[in-house]
C-alpha cells in the first residue's frame, strides 16, 4: 500500500541546510566492551538496521520548490571492522575518525557501523547517523528494533520508482495542497520577525564581523566523555535539591560559565531540545526546543531555581508550541544561496549552551551484539566545518546525557573563539566544572 513518503517540513529544513552548506550534524552512538564482541551478532544487528527508521534515504523532488520524499534504502553492505587494534586510550580518536567518514542522506549511505578491536582485549563499536535521517529518539527506536530482530516496514518505494512525468505531476499536486500551510507560515514568520527583531538584529551585526583569521581546515570540535556512577549522580542531585535533569542543566550552565558563554550579567542561556515523538511517529526529527536562563554561581550549591525554571519552560512548551517552528512550511521555497548567506551573517543569539537529555535508555540499546556493553555514549558532532565558521558562529558548547548499565554519561563538544581548542583544554574545563559541582566522574 502506498504511504505518504513526503518529508515533514522540519526534515525538509534539515536536509535543505545540509545540501546548501555541504555539511550537517551527525549523531554517534559509541559502545565500549571490556571483552571481544560477537561479530555474528553485530552483523545481524547491522542487517536489521537497514529496515525501519534507518532503512531510508531522501530522493529529491522533481520540482525545485517541491518537497522531497523518502525512499527505501538498506544502508551499507556490511559493517566495517578495523584491521588495526587500537589502544583503549585511542577510542575517542577512532570515534572521531568514524565521524569523518562519508555520510549522505541522499546518495547514501545515511549511516554506517564500525568495529575496532582494542589491544587490551576489548572492543569499540560506533554507529554514526545523519541527523537528517533520524534524531536520537528515532535512532533509539531503530536500535531497539534491530536488537530484537524486528524489521519495521515503513512502506517506502524503492529509489527511482517514479517516472519523470509521475514525479512532476505528484509533486505539483503536493505543492498545491501545501498552499494553506504556506499562508499560515507567512503569518508566523511575520510574528517571529517582530518578536525576535532585537535578537536577530544583534545576531546579524555581530555575526557579520570576522572574529579571527581562522584557517579553513576542516575540524571536528574538541570533545570529551564523562562517566558517572548513577547512584552517585542521583545522590548529588538530591543533596542539591534537584533532579537528574536539573543537575545536568546545572553542569551545562557551570561549564558555560567556565568557557565564557555568558551574558552581560554573567548568566547562561540553556537550549534544551525536547522530543515530541509519539507512537508510530516516523519523522526523522520530532523535536522542539525550550530555553532557560541560569545563574551559574548558584547551581553549585542549590538546584531549586534551575529545577523550577526548567519545569516552567517545559510546561509552557507543552501548552503552546514553539513559535519559531511556525514558518517551517516556507522551507521548500528557500533557495540554497540564501541559506548560505544567512549562515555567514547570523551568530547564535545569546551564545546558547545546548543540553540534550536522552534519559533512561532501554536495555536493548546497550546490546548491539546481543550482550551488554560496559560503556555507552551518545554525542552530536558536525564534521566538514571549519574553524572560521565556528568562530563566526561565536563558538559552540553542546552536551548530551543519558543513562545505561548503571552509569550516567555526559558527552561534551566545544569550540571557544580565540582559544587553543584542544581535547586537553576541554577536559581541564570539564574537570573544573565537575569539581565546582562536587561530582566524581571519569573524564575520557
Amino acid at each position: 500500500m502506498r504511504v505518504d513518503n513526503t518529508l515533514e517540513y522540519i526534515d525538509q529544513g534539515s536536509f535543505l541546510a545540509l545540501r546548501a552548506l555541504g555539511r550537517g550534524p551527525l549523531i554517534q552512538f559509541t559502545w565500549i566492551y571490556d571483552r571481544p564482541v560477537d561479530i555474528d551478532g553485530l552483523r545481524r544487528f547491522h542487517t536489521n538496521l537497514g529496515y525501519g527508521l534507518l532503512g531510508r534515504r531522501i530522493e529529491r523532488s522533481a520540482l525545485p520548490f517541491g518537497r522531497d520524499r523518502w525512499v527505501a534504502s538498506p544502508g551499507p553492505a556490511d559493517l566495517e571492522i578495523s584491521t588495526q587494534d587500537r589502544e583503549r586510550s585511542e577510542v575517542w580518536l577512532w570515534a572521531d575518525e568514524r565521524v569523518r567518514l562519508p555520510i549522505d542522506p541522499q546518495a547514501g549511505p545515511s549511516w554506517h557501523l564500525g568495529v575496532a578491536p582494542l589491544t587490551d582485549g576489548g572492543t569499540a563499536v560506533s554507529l554514526v547517523v545523519s541527523h537528517s535521517v533520524g534524531d536520537a529518539k528515532a535512532i533509539n527506536i531503530a536500535i531497539t528494533d534491530a536488537v530484537q530482530d524486528f524489521r519495521r516496514d515503513l512502506g517506502y518505494p524503492p529509489p527511482g520508482s517514479r517516472t519523470r512525468g509521475q514525479a512532476l505531476r505528484e509533486d505539483a499536486r503536493q505543492t498545491l495542497r501545501n498552499v494553506p500551510d504556506l499562508a499560515k507560515a507567512v503569518v508566523s514568520a511575520v510574528k517571529v520577525a517582530r518578536s525576535e527583531s532585537e535578537g536577530l538584529s544583534t545576531s546579524v551585526k555581530s555575526g557579520g564581523r570576522q572574529r579571527s583569521r581562522a584557517a579553513t581546515t576542516e575540524v571536528v570540535a574538541p570533545n570529551a566523555a564523562v562517566f558517572f556512577d548513577a547512584e552517585h549522580w542521583d545522590e548529588r542531585a538530591r543533596n542539591l535539591g534537584g533532579t537528574s535533569n536539573s543537575l545536568f542543566a546545572a553542569l551545562g550552565a557551570r561549564l558555560g560559565h567556565i568557557l565564557g558563554r555568558t551574558d552581560e550579567d554573567g548568566r547562561v542561556r540553556l537550549s534544551l531540545p525536547v522530543s515530541e515523538r509519539g507512537a508510530d511517529d516516523i519523522r526523522a526529527n520530532a523535536l522542539t526546543e525550550a530555553s532557560v536562563i541560569a545563574d551559574p554561581s548558584k547551581v553549585t550549591t542549590d538546584l531549586s531555581d534551575i529545577r523550577r525554571d526548567v519545569k516552567a519552560a517545559l510546561t509552557a512548551l507543552s501548552e503552546a508550541p514553539n513559535e519559531l517552528l511556525g514558518p517551517l512550511a516556507l522551507v521548500p521555497l528557500t533557495p540554497g544561496f540564501l541559506v548560505r548567506r544567512l549562515e555567514g551573517m547570523v551568530q547564535q543569539v545569546g551564545s546558547p549552551v545546548g543540553c540534550s537529555n536522552i534519559g533512561e535508555l532501554e536495555s536493548e540499546i546497550n546490546r548491539p551484539d546481543g550482550s551488554d556493553a560496559d560503556y555507552l555514549t551518545i554525542r552530536m558532532l558536525e564534521p566538514k566545518v571549519t574553524a572560521a565558521v565556528l568562530d563566526r558562529m561565536g563558538g559552540l558548547l553542546f552536551l548530551v546525557t543519558g543513562r545505561a548499565h548503571g552509569r550516567v554519561f555526559v558527552t561534551v563538544a566545544s569550540w571557544v573563539v580565540g582559544a587553543a581548542n584542544t581535547r586537553e583544554a576541554l577536559r581541564d574545563s570539564v574537570r573544573q566544572a565537575l569539581a565546582d559541582m562536587e561530582l566524581s566522574g571519569t573524564v575520557e
